[in-house]
C-alpha cells in the first residue's frame, strides 16, 4: 500500500469519525430543545392546558381506572376484565414463615418429608395426590382451548395431582390425559349426563366463585359449530350458567343433590364451589349439612377469562381471611378430619400454598399461574404484538400454534419445583410432613393481617401465647404449645 492510498483512508476514517461526532452533536442538540421545549410548556401552560393534568389525573385514578372508563365509554356494556383484580387487598404477603434452627431443631436433609394430600378421606374412593396442588376449573370453550386444557390435564398428572374441568362442556380429551380428574358440576344443563358423572375421580358442586358471583351466558351466534355441539345446544339455544344450581332452592334439595351424585358416581368425594362472602360460615354449615366431602373456598382475588370490574374489585373475602375463618369454622365444629378445605384465588408461588397450608386448607388450586407456566416460552409466538394469553383461550389468534405436549412437560416443571420448594419449607420448619403445618408456624408483619388470622406480629417477642395476653389479641384458635406441635390441631 503506498503513502497516498493510506492517506486516503486515515482521512476517510478521520472523517466518518468527525461525521458521527458531528450528527451526535446535533441530534443531543436537538433532543436538548425538544425537552428544554416540553418542560418549559409544563412550567409555563395554565393547568386547563397542560399536558401535565393527565400525571395529575392519573395519580387520583388511576391508568387502571381510566382505561376502563374508556372501555366503559366505548363499548356501553359491562366490559370483561380478564385475569383477576389489580386491586391491592390484604393477602398473604403479610404472613411469614417461623425458622427452626436451635430452639426448635430444623429436620435434616436425608429425612423425607410427605407432601402427599387426601381429599374426602372418608370416601371408598377418595382423591389421593401426591402434592397439595391441583389445577383449578378453567372452562373449555368459555375460556380455554382443548389444547391447553389437554395440556393442564396432561402436565397435572406427570406430576401426580388433579385437574379440574371448569364450567365448559366435558372435553373427551382432558378426561383422557387426566389421570385424576374433577368434574365440575355447573350451573347449566350440561356435563350432568349418568354417563359423564360416572368419569369423574371428584365432583364439585359449584355454587360460586370469587371473580364471578353472579351466572352469566354464553350467546348462540358468538359460538362457532364445534363448541354448539360440546355443550350441546339446539338451534339458536343459549349456554346459561345460572347464579344459583338449578336444582338447588333450599337446603333439602342440597341434601337431594349430593344423594344423588353419590348414587350416580360412587363414594367419591363430593365438594362445594363457594365463592368467600360474608356468611362463608353459614354457607359452609349448610354444605356440610346435606354431606359434602371437600369445600373449595374461592377468596376474592380469584380469577376468570372475563367478568365485570365491579365483580373482581368490590366483592367477596380476601383469600388470606377467607381460608382463616374456613379452617376456624372447621375446627371449632370438629370437622377438619371429615371435610376437606381446599383453598383458591390469587395463590401464586409455592409461599402461598405452604401459607394456606398453614391456615388450614388441606390443598390449592392454582388458575391463571398455571397459565403462565404451561405457556412458558411458548409466548414468544404471540409477543409482542398481541397478549400472551392469545395462546391459550379458544379463539385466540396463535391458539393453533400452541403445542400440547411443550405445555404439559412445562407445567409438570413447574409443579416438581413447587413441590421441591415446598418440602424445603417444611424442613426449614423442623417438620416432616405437610399435615404438621400450622398456624404457630406463622407471623404477621402487617397488623391487620395478624389480627384477621389470629397469629402474632414480627414485632412480638416469643412466647407468643403470652404476647397474644398481653397485647389483648385473641390466642390463635389452633394455637400449639412447644410440647404438642408435631400434628396440625
Amino acid at each position: 500500500m503506498n503513502k497516498k492510498t493510506s492517506t486516503k483512508i486515515i482521512l476517510s476514517g478521520m472523517g466518518l469519525v468527525l461525521g458521527y461526532k458531528g450528527m451526535k452533536l446535533m441530534a443531543r442538540s436537538l433532543f436538548n430543545t425538544t425537552i428544554d421545549n416540553s418542560v418549559k410548556r409544563i412550567m409555563t401552560d395554565p393547568y386547563g392546558e397542560n399536558l401535565w393534568e393527565f400525571v395529575s389525573a392519573t395519580s387520583k385514578y388511576t391508568p387502571q381506572v381510566i382505561e376502563e372508563t374508556n372501555l366503559r365509554s366505548e363499548e356501553g356494556q359491562v366490559i370483561q376484565r380478564p385475569l383477576g383484580s389489580p386491586k391491592q387487598m390484604p393477602s398473604l404477603n403479610e404472613l411469614m414463615f417461623n425458622i427452626a434452627q436451635l430452639y426448635r431443631m430444623p429436620t435434616p436433609l436425608e429425612t423425607d418429608v410427605d407432601v402427599k394430600v387426601v381429599i374426602g378421606k372418608h370416601c371408598s374412593r377418595p382423591l389421593e395426590i401426591d402434592l397439595p396442588i391441583m389445577i383449578s376449573g378453567m372452562a373449555y370453550g368459555e375460556a380455554l382451548s382443548a389444547k391447553a386444557k389437554v395440556a393442564l390435564a396432561k402436565g397435572a398428572s406427570m406430576a401426580g395431582t388433579a385437574t379440574n374441568s371448569g364450567e365448559g362442556p366435558f372435553l373427551p380429551a382432558e378426561r383422557k390425559a387426566a389421570k385424576k380428574y374433577i368434574l365440575q358440576y355447573n350451573r347449566g344443563f350440561w356435563n350432568k349426563t349418568n354417563e359423564i358423572l360416572r368419569k369423574a375421580d371428584a365432583i364439585e358442586i359449584q355454587f360460586g366463585q370469587g371473580a364471578l358471583p353472579v351466572g352469566h351466558i354464553m350467546y348462540a351466534d358468538k359460538m362457532d359449530a364445534a363448541l354448539k355441539k360440546a355443550f350441546p345446544l339446539k338451534k339458536g339455544q343459549n349456554a346459561v350458567a345460572h347464579s344459583r344450581q338449578p336444582e338447588v332452592n333450599n337446603h333439602k334439595d342440597l341434601l337431594q343433590l349430593v344423594k344423588k351424585l353419590k348414587r350416580i358416581a360412587g363414594d367419591i368425594p363430593i365438594g362445594a364451589k363457594l365463592g368467600a362472602g360474608k356468611h362463608l360460615e353459614k354457607d359452609i354449615e349448610v354444605a356440610v349439612e346435606a354431606g359434602i366431602d371437600f369445600v373449595v373456598m374461592d377468596g376474592a382475588e380469584a380469577a376468570t377469562k372475563g367478568s365485570s370490574p365491579l365483580m373482581q374489585d368490590d366483592f367477596g373475602v380476601p383469600t388470606v381471611f377467607a381460608i382463616s375463618r374456613a379452617a376456624n369454622y372447621l375446627r371449632e365444629n370438629n370437622l377438619r378430619d371429615k371435610v376437606s378445605l381446599v383453598a383458591s384465588g390469587k395463590i401464586r408461588t409455592p409461599g402461598d400454598v405452604l401459607k394456606v397450608i398453614a391456615l388450614g386448607a388441606d390443598a390449592a388450586y392454582i388458575g391463571a399461574i398455571g397459565l403462565f407456566a404451561v405457556s412458558h416460552t411458548q409466548v414468544l409466538g404471540p409477543l409482542p404484538y398481541e397478549p400472551p394469553t392469545q395462546l391459550l383461550w379458544y379463539d385466540g389468534k396463535y391458539a393453533k400454534q400452541f403445542n400440547v405436549n411443550k405445555g404439559a412437560l412445562s407445567l409438570a416443571k413447574y409443579l416438581q419445583s413447587c413441590k421441591e420448594e415446598i418440602i424445603e419449607g417444611i424442613r426449614a420448619l423442623g417438620k416432616t410432613s405437610i399435615n404438621q403445618v400450622c398456624k404457630e408456624d406463622l407471623f404477621a408483619i402487617d397488623e391487620l393481617t395478624a389480627r384477621g388470622v389470629q397469629v402474632p406480629m414480627a414485632y412480638d417477642s416469643y412466647r407468643t401465647k403470652n404476647v397474644l395476653e398481653e397485647t389483648g389479641r385473641d390466642e390463635p384458635a389452633n394455637f400449639i404449645s412447644d410440647d404438642n406441635w408435631s400434628e396440625k390441631a
